[in-house]
């Protein structure tokens, strides 16, 4: 993500740097409102350049995958690329507003004189300035809306929807204010490719196509509750086609809620059924088991994500992490591999829980394991102090140099393991983690 990130900024960064250096500039007492100029430009490049990937990240494209490491990394770069969008455009909103300051401490004199334009552009740069302004205002709140993690999922999902028409307000604003030499220069080429590629993002979404050729329709053939934890399983129409353990779907169960992200916890049994563990962690899902029943008809949307088991190097140690309801795609790792147990490869698999008592997970892995002798079962209970630490993973898998850890559970136990591990693993060891936020 760091690396797509400082990457684009790098590239819009060195265009702007470059119109710059072949750029005519007035006498040296012009500087500061030379810089307020530039200021101006640097910032809105990056904030709609940002905030074009956002858009395109936000139709899921699944060819973005492979190199990204899966559609919840995709979310996550989405995430960040518009925080950083909107926080570029909050800087290039304050430096519009700081010419007022300027010009009480140096006066007019060397300021960069307005252009004018004729008739429908001169309407048409008025009409973008104003709009670009409103957008921003209504991004800003959109983004305090978002990081409040209280804000009630189902209206934040509703409010989300107007993005893609702030976004076409942001490219009017960009496309008019534009210095028109940009267009003759490279990075006017890269901002006109960026806005291409947006407005088409944009449409898709204020269309309702994204998805659409990756859902089908299905129905609810058994639904348990235990322990706070809804086990749900659907049969889906023809157009499935099949799923690997450890991806995720977006589930509709209600048109009104509109769709959530859960793993697949079962292996695909060709026969176009699927099934779900989800935890009651808010108010949709605590309620769930109440909502739903057998028969109640479903859109699923998928399979997406990177979290695979033919990931796996043959070469390196495995040490499987899960935390809570994190166990999920293990479930459905395990059930794979129950049709040929012979070829299993040895695998450390930890799993940490409040209570192993009252569980409903741990009689469902040590049935699964029993069948696999190449799997090894670690329970930690918290409850009787049996906490996970990065030292119990370095012994479990120790006599390997290489390995690779592969974590789904809350991201403050990943970060504790990640942080012993870099401090105590000696030789070659890879982290995967499933980022699973999609807000």
């Amino acid at each position: 993500m760091k690396t797509v990130l400082s990457g684009l900024v790098a590239a819009v960064t060195a265009l702007w740097l470059l119109a710059l250096s072949i750029t005519n500039f007035p006498e040296p007492s012009a500087l500061l409102w030379i810089a307020h100029q530039q200021g101006l430009y640097l910032t809105g490049l990056l904030s709609i350049a940002l905030m074009s990937l956002a858009m395109l990240l936000a139709t899921r494209p699944v060819w973005l995958e492979m190199p990204l490491g899966g559609m919840d990394r995709v979310y996550r770069l989405h995430k960040w690329s518009g925080i950083l969008a909107v926080a570029f455009a909050a800087g290039h909103w304050l430096i519009k507003q700081s010419s007022g300051m300027i010009r009480a401490l140096i006066g007019s004199e060397g300021r960069l004189p307005k252009i004018k334009y004729e008739r429908l552009l001169e309407v048409l740069r008025r009409l973008g300035d104003d709009m670009g302004e409103w957008a921003l205002y209504a991004a800003l709140a959109m983004l305090v809306i978002t990081l409040w993690r209280r804000f009630p999922y189902h209206l934040w999902r509703h409010l989300h929807r107007i993005m893609p028409v702030l976004y076409l307000m942001l490219t009017l604003h960009a496309a008019m204010l534009a210095p028109a030499a940009y267009w003759t220069q490279p990075v006017g080429a890269l901002l006109a490719a960026f806005l291409a590629v947006g407005v088409a993002a944009a449409f898709i979404s204020l269309a309702g196509l994204i998805g659409r050729r990756r859902q089908v329709n299905g129905s609810i053939v058994a639904v348990s509750s235990e322990a706070g934890v809804t086990e749900i399983t659907c049969r889906l129409d023809a157009g499935w086609k099949s799923h690997r353990p450890g991806q995720f779907a977006f589930i509709t169960f209600d048109r009104l809620e509109g769709a959530h992200p859960f793993t697949i916890a079962s292996a695909d049994r060709g026969d176009r059924t699927i099934t779900f563990f989800i935890k009651a962690l808010g108010n949709f899902t605590s309620t769930l088991a109440q909502r739903v029943a057998v028969g109640h008809c479903v859109t699923i949307e998928g399979p997406y994500g990177r979290f695979q088991l033919g990931r796996h190097r043959p070469d390196r140690g495995q040490v499987w992490v899960a935390g809570g309801i994190g166990i999920t795609p293990f479930l459905a790792w395990l059930e794979s591999l129950q049709a040929s147990p012979e070829k299993t490869r040895e695998a450390d698999l930890h799993y940490c829980t409040r209570n192993r008592e009252t569980d409903p997970f741990v009689t469902r892995l040590q049935t699964l394991c029993a069948a696999l002798p190449g799997i090894r079962l670690h329970i930690h209970s918290t409850q009787h102090g049996e906490v996970l630490t990065a030292e119990a993973l370095k012994l479990a898998d120790g006599r390997k140099k290489k390995a690779d850890v592969w974590f789904c559970g809350p991201s403050g136990l990943a970060e504790a393991l990640k942080k012993g591990l870099k401090a105590s693993w000696r030789g070659s060891l890879r982290f995967h983690q499933e980022a699973f936020e999609m807000r």
